[in-house]
């Protein structure tokens, strides 16, 4: 079931004008603070009625201004996860969990309770109370509650925001598995290009309130023209596969042929996993480097050269990897003669790539629910 989004909406200082397609797995709606996020979500959620918009999933109508259709919000079926749990602290995790089920139809297709749990690794909590929770299984639980609703959709709004990193850590690989084993499309809120570069099916990049890119996340953050969280947060991704632990502390993974060594990755060989390379950890050489501790040098060839407003340049680079950005100054650019077409080597440090930059890779499993929601 795919999500289709079509919504405009004028605030005194800002308007809204977005037109997306979310399939299902999670649609990561990027951007600053300001830029449109959580007017969309709020649309969808049925919480923000827009001047004009459509808003459906296949037949299922939510919003139809033209035909003055809205559903209200308690028959919109959607699993919320907020930036905080929003547990009810008198019920234990059990009852937390159940809790949205009771409002969903009696003939609705609903998650299998043991399958949820098993999903979350959170079977060892079910008599606690909200209070004896830390905050990143307070997380898990309401997860657990929004897939138990029987949603026909689930939303996210920066459901990670709350949290130190070691509990986000924690966190991203129960969303990498929604991803990939639930059936209904996630719409999920950050600004953060880590999240996105991890978990996004697809990413609809917005600024100002207008979608500047829309595709899959190595598209979107390949792309030196697209830079929704500035230029600090620029960076690429690669799609590489795990091929051996070392008895040094590395994993070498295949990147498209060419060997990528990083910090030991708890995932046995062949597994497919996501490679966020940030583009201030990347340097450009135009001969092949020799002598340097770097362990990792990726041959390829200058897409474009994007200047920035000060003194910085984001150079695309296209390799047998993928695609790398590289952010350096406009001077070292024109004193390496950097041009569409030239050929260059990146290199990239083994330890400046951060463990919540690498994630698992999507694999389609069976979903968890048998049933398709909605049919």
């Amino acid at each position: 079931m795919r999500l289709k989004v079509a919504l405009r909406h004028a605030f005194a200082d800002f308007t809204l004008d977005a037109t997306f397609e979310a399939p299902p797995g999670i649609t990561v709606l990027f951007g600053r603070s300001g830029s449109g996020k959580t007017t969309i979500v709020n649309a969808v959620a049925g919480l923000l009625t827009p001047d004009a918009g459509r808003i459906a999933a296949g037949d299922w109508v939510l919003l139809d201004t033209e035909r003055g259709t809205r559903l209200p919000p308690h028959r919109r079926r959607l699993g919320y996860i907020f930036q905080e749990g929003r547990l009810f602290p008198h019920l234990t995790v059990r009852q937390n969990l159940t809790y949205g089920a009771w409002f969903a139809p009696k003939d609705a297709p609903r998650e299998d309770m043991g399958k949820v749990v098993d999903l979350l690794g959170i079977g060892h909590l079910l008599e606690r109370r909200p209070g004896a929770l830390s905050g990143g299984e307070k997380q898990r639980i309401a997860i657990g509650r929004a897939l138990l609703s029987a949603p026909r959709l689930i939303l996210a709004d920066e459901p990670l925001a709350a949290l130190d990193e070691a509990r986000k850590s924690e966190i991203l690989p129960y969303f990498e598995r929604l991803r990939d084993e639930v059936s209904v499309p996630i719409l999920y809120v950050s600004h953060s290009a880590s999240e996105v570069a991890r978990l996004a099916t697809s990413v609809v990049a917005l600024e100002g309130g207008r979608i500047v890119a829309q595709g899959t996340a190595a598209e979107v953050l390949g792309d030196p023209a697209v830079l929704p969280a500035g230029a600090r947060e620029a960076g690429a991704l690669l799609i590489a596969t795990v091929v051996s632990h070392h008895h040094d502390g590395l994993t070498e993974l295949d990147a498209g042929g060419a060997p990528l060594f990083l910090p030991r990755i708890a995932l046995a060989p062949g597994t497919v996993v996501r490679v966020r390379i940030a583009a201030h950890d990347v340097i450009l050489s135009r001969t092949r480097p020799e002598g340097l501790s770097a362990l990792n040098i990726l041959s390829g060839t200058v897409k474009e050269v994007r200047p920035g407003e000060g003194p910085g340049a984001i150079v695309a680079l296209d390799t047998y990897a993928g695609r790398l950005l590289a952010r350096i100054t406009r001077r070292s650019a024109d004193a390496l003669g950097l041009g569409p077409g030239v050929a260059a080597h990146a290199i990239v440090k083994t330890v400046s790539v951060a463990p919540t930059d690498i994630g698992g890779g999507i694999r389609r499993a069976a979903p968890v629910s048998p049933n398709e929601p909605g049919r």
